[in-house]
């Protein structure tokens, strides 16, 4: 192998002038939502503990630096080997920085690092043309539809709006600027440069393979396997630790690390950073880095002071708790009778939703009790995040975190009346009520929760009227013909003007959630601009929501019939469909809302 070249450099440095090729055999740009989620967290973080409202620009120069690791090139096509999850990433958080920065410069010095344009042709940085579209319409705010596109595509389209979601309250407002500055000048890499292709794998390999550094979660079981005296404990101690991590690591990359840390944290971490200058690290974000070491220094403080202890702490403890951490991401994934609250909340990216849930566990707890508090935990989740999002508030990893930990304390080995005492009144002293959706409408923020919040709606009509329904088929965006969101309006000014004096009042009233029903993506489709009498004749015999706009619905549907009168429910047939109609069905599905969620559900599942 030739000489390896490597020097540090910043992002302004390894975006420059340069563009960079992925082979073909290289694997997808596979971050999830958690990855763009921790990365913006640790970024802001960072640059959160030197920023002050006071500084002036040149004074971020002066911040500290933050390391991102390194990335492995091939010096004949500067194709990347290793490092492009972070690298695409990046280019996502410069997208979205570039595109709400206000002055020119600032925006020109962010695009040349993103792309460069060539006799009318735009060319990326990262040079995959099969991102190009997608990216252009990312640029432009143009609408794109990554059905169809390969995965890199998909999950690029999907990150980006992840950015956007999260950046709204990772940063005070007005440090955009000073964020720019720091993150490509501040924020830096290894860039190690192999002069042939065959070379850049054998670096890549001997980092990722031979001699590869033990993880944090097996220097944990190292120390804690240390710890043990009796040989045969610790030979235990040892089978049960791999046996449980082979089944983590079974479930998805890194979940085993996040079981540990989920646990840590929900049961033991007693302080979080704050997300102000200066702030210091707490046991929260430590174990988020280095949980090893944190266990280690903290182990008296948890109760780790002899042999013993050790043997239960992973014999019993670790089992406990891992095995509920595999039922919660089973629960996640799948909607399961009984802890469906587990799933709506998952479906909603609640990523924060696995620390609540294990805090409020007892490592004394039976299943039985264990299944309660899941019950209890995940029903209060659903309710405060319908409020918050009825109400327009955030619900993103990095503005969230600080109140979970917070709450994860509150509840934290509490028994289940003590928990649905405490989360009930959590909802009860909410700033924000469920009376929230009188106003609640389609925009660009809450297209991602509207799907969510009309399949609830639908699923618990069918489902209180005794109709087969599924909640996942109506929010599976995977499946050959999924649900769509349906405006009842189609988007024709001239055919309402006379009840709007503005265009802009028109567009106002058709995105309220009364103008809204979910219909397959082929039925939407097929209705395309007709008139409301024509979709009225389709509307029936689709889902029970959007058939109740039709009389037919109210004949020989004795549970309907029967559901709407116990409930009061003003369901009605709607012949025409005006102004007020839309407000009456807007009335209808906040009286829907309520009843779904409905505070005093929380102590149903005390045992």
């Amino acid at each position: 192998m030739k000489k390896i070249l490597g020097a540090p450099k910043s992002i302004r440095e390894l975006f420059t002038g340069v563009k960079y090729s992925i082979h073909y055999y290289q694997r997808e740009y596979q971050w999830g939502r958690k990855q763009i989620d921790e990365l913006i967290d640790d970024l802001t973080g960072e640059f959160m503990e030197y920023y002050s409202q006071d500084h002036e620009r040149q004074e971020v120069e002066k911040y500290g630096h933050y390391f991102m690791g390194s990335v492995v090139l091939t010096e004949d096509e500067n194709a990347i080997i290793d490092g492009q999850q972070r690298l695409t990433s990046l280019s996502l958080l410069l997208l979205y920085i570039t595109k709400h920065l206000n002055d020119e410069h600032d925006k020109s010095e962010v695009l040349n690092l993103i792309y460069s344009q060539k006799y009318g042709k735009t060319t990326f940085n990262i040079n995959v043309k099969e991102r190009t579209q997608c990216l252009e319409a990312i640029i432009s705010d143009k609408d794109f539809e990554p059905e169809g596109h390969p995965e890199s595509v998909q999950n690029i389209w999907k990150r980006y709006g992840d950015i956007v979601n999260i950046m709204i309250d990772a940063i005070p407002e007005g440090s955009l600027p000073f964020f720019k500055d720091w993150l490509i000048d501040n924020v830096q890499f290894i860039k190690i440069v192999a002069q042939t292709e065959q070379d850049a794998h054998k670096i890549f390999v001997s980092m990722n393979d031979r001699g590869l550094s033990l993880t944090a979660a097996e220097m944990l079981k190292g120390f804690l396997l240390s710890e043990i005296a009796e040989n045969e404990e610790r030979q235990k101690a040892n089978n049960f630790w791999k046996k449980k991590m082979l089944q983590l690591k079974s479930l998805g990359k890194e979940q085993e690390s996040d079981c540990i840390k989920t646990w840590l944290r929900a049961q033991y971490a007693d302080s979080i950073r704050e997300r102000k200058k200066n702030a210091i690290p707490g046991d929260f974000d430590i174990i988020g880095t280095a949980f090893h070491k944190w266990v280690r220094e903290r182990s008296s403080l948890i109760g780790l002071n002899k042999s013993a202890d050790y043997t239960q702490f992973v014999q019993q403890e670790f089992v406990l708790f891992s095995d509920t951490y595999v039922k919660v991401l089973e629960y996640t994934n799948t909607l399961t009778e009984g802890f469906e609250y587990i799933f709506y909340n998952a479906n909603r990216n609640f990523t924060l939703q696995p620390l609540i849930l294990l805090a409020a566990i007892d490592k004394a707890d039976t299943r039985e009790v264990i299944d309660s508090k899941l019950r209890i935990v995940s029903c209060f989740l659903d309710q405060f995040i319908s409020i918050r999002i009825f109400n327009y508030k955030t619900l993103d990893y990095s503005a969230m975190t600080y109140a979970m930990f917070m709450l994860a304390k509150k509840i934290r080995r509490k028994s289940p009346t003590e928990l649905a005492d405490i989360l009930t009144a959590e909802i009860n002293n909410m700033e924000f009520k469920i009376d929230g959706i009188e106003g609640f409408s389609l925009n660009g923020w809450t297209k991602r929760y509207m799907l969510h919040q009309l399949a609830r709606l639908t699923h618990f009509v069918e489902k209180q009227s005794g109709k087969d329904t599924r909640f996942d088929v109506y929010v599976d965006r995977t499946i050959k013909n999924p649900y769509d969101i349906e405006h009842i309006w189609v988007d024709h000014y001239d055919r309402y003007e006379t009840e709007f004096e503005t265009e802009e009042e028109f567009q106002r009233t058709r995105n309220m959630m009364g103008d809204l029903v979910i219909l397959p993506q082929d039925i939407n489709r097929s209705l395309n601009d007709d008139e409301y009498f024509k979709k009225l004749e389709k509307y029936y015999g689709q889902n029970l929501l959007v058939a109740s706009l039709n009389q037919s619905c109210y004949k020989n549907n004795p549970n309907f019939l029967r559901f709407m009168e116990s409930k009061k429910l003003n369901f009605k047939n709607e012949p025409e469909f005006n102004k007020q109609t839309i407000k009456n069905r807007q009335q209808l599905y906040e009286q829907l809302a309520r009843i779904i969620w409905d505070v005093n559900k929380i102590k149903e599942f005390i045992i």
